[in-house]
């Protein structure tokens, strides 16, 4: 276990593969927040089974993308 508010605490050394990921992650998250928002008014635009299918991607969409998320907060210690 470690504490971040302790005085002896030591700073985490990210890697360089650490840090390519973090601005991959960073810049994706905001790719499939744009795309996610690009389908949800193509959702909207379309009826029945087709709206409701397109409606459920953008949820897994999202979904995903609290997941890579929640990798990036891990990766940013």
């Amino acid at each position: 276990m470690s504490c971040n508010n302790c005085p002896d605490a030591q700073p985490h050394n990210h890697s360089h593969e650490d840090l390519e990921a973090v601005a991959l992650l960073k810049y994706m998250i905001d790719h499939n927040k744009h795309h996610a928002d690009e389908l949800y008014d193509i959702a909207n635009k379309l009826n029945g089974t087709a709206k409701e299918l397109v409606h459920a991607a953008v949820i897994d969409y999202e979904t995903g993308t609290g997941k890579l998320e929640k990798a990036l907060k891990v990766l940013e210690g």
